[in-house]
């Protein structure tokens, strides 16, 4: 049986391990264990935990947090055992909390959710204010991406999520065209306003963060710091952040981001860049550092390091050769 106290006004301690939420307090408590639960259990304690994500989601409620345990590794692996399912957090369902039991946000010390196959989001948010904290998304093998903030304004809303200390590899939504879909990816009707993203690795990602369309209304107030974007090779990313989807964003924060790998050069690629902005009708690129020594130039509006139009600000971003300057 596992021992669960609290420490403080935000943090939880099972059995040593750090969560970096707690429960609402107005709200209920449900336990996710891959290993030894079940989904014919309640779900309410780690001896009644679910075995699978979805099932937690479907019964809980708005303002309840839902907490997941990371599957045992064998000795040797080199990934981890995976939820392999996809999940939908539905309208109605406003404020849920999905929370990682985890040792960090690395790939082997999260859950880890991963299909394998197909090309449906492995979760996908239809409520406003959820928050998605401590998961790991890998998309070997399929392309439906990471987390899908599906919003029309209408029937089904994700404004307000908050996406924190997950870890995402091999997402995409397309082979090689990184413009549909990536580790964190807005539907093609856009929406889903006031959205954070921060503090999360992004690793061997075809796209990271991607606005596909705004045919509903163009996201504002969106922010996405303090991330760290990176690949095992530059071949592997066609591009970091694609804003350009539609009308594109409405002011966007783009700040305290790392970029670890030299310009992306993924063959066939769609972008081709670190990060592809055109047509943001507000917002600022700031203190983000770019691996490579090729050029402290290479960024502005129609420029082949990122395309960053004059309405976005560029402030101390850096490059290893310096300080980056804004072209023409």
């Amino acid at each position: 049986m596992l021992n669960v106290f609290k420490i403080s006004d935000d943090k939880l301690i099972i059995n040593g391990m750090q969560v970096s939420a707690l429960a609402n307090p107005g709200g209920k408590a449900y336990f996710v264990d891959g290993d030894n639960g079940s989904d014919t259990q309640s779900g309410r304690s780690w001896n009644k935990a679910t075995a699978t994500i979805a099932q937690a989601v479907s019964l809980a409620s708005a303002n309840d947090s839902i907490y997941v345990l990371a599957k045992d590794m064998a000795a040797g692996a080199t990934d981890p055992e995976s939820y392999a399912e996809t999940v939908t957090i539905p309208a109605g369902k406003s404020r849920l909390r999905l929370i990682g039991v985890s040792n960090g946000a690395t790939q082997g010390g999260l859950p880890q959710m991963k299909i394998g196959a197909g090309s449906t989001a492995m979760l996908t948010v239809r409520a406003p204010g959820v928050l998605i904290d401590g998961i790991g998304f890998n998309g070997a093998s399929s392309t439906g991406g990471g987390i899908l903030l599906d919003d029309d304004a209408s029937t089904k809303s994700a404004f307000g999520v908050t996406v924190r200390g997950c870890h995402f590899k091999n997402c995409k939504g397309h082979s090689t065209n990184g413009t549909l879909g990536g580790g964190v990816t807005w539907a093609a009707a856009g929406g889903a306003w006031q959205v954070l993203i921060e503090n999360n690795e992004f690793y061997g990602n075809l796209a990271g963060v991607v606005l596909v369309g705004t045919s509903s209304s163009r996201p504002k107030d969106v922010t996405i710091r303090k991330n760290r974007f990176g690949a095992g090779a530059a071949t592997d990313v066609d591009v970091y952040i694609y804003g350009a989807g539609g009308s594109a964003f409405n002011d966007v924060a783009i700040y305290d981001n790392q970029f670890t790998t030299v310009l992306p050069a993924k063959a066939s690629g769609s972008v081709v860049r670190y990060m592809d902005l055109t047509g943001v009708a507000s917002g600022i690129v700031a203190n983000n550092y770019f691996a490579g020594i090729y050029t402290t130039a290479g960024f502005g509006a129609a420029k082949d390091a990122a395309k960053i139009p004059t309405a976005v600000g560029m402030p101390h971003n850096y490059s290893d050769s310096g300080l980056i300057v804004r072209e023409a």
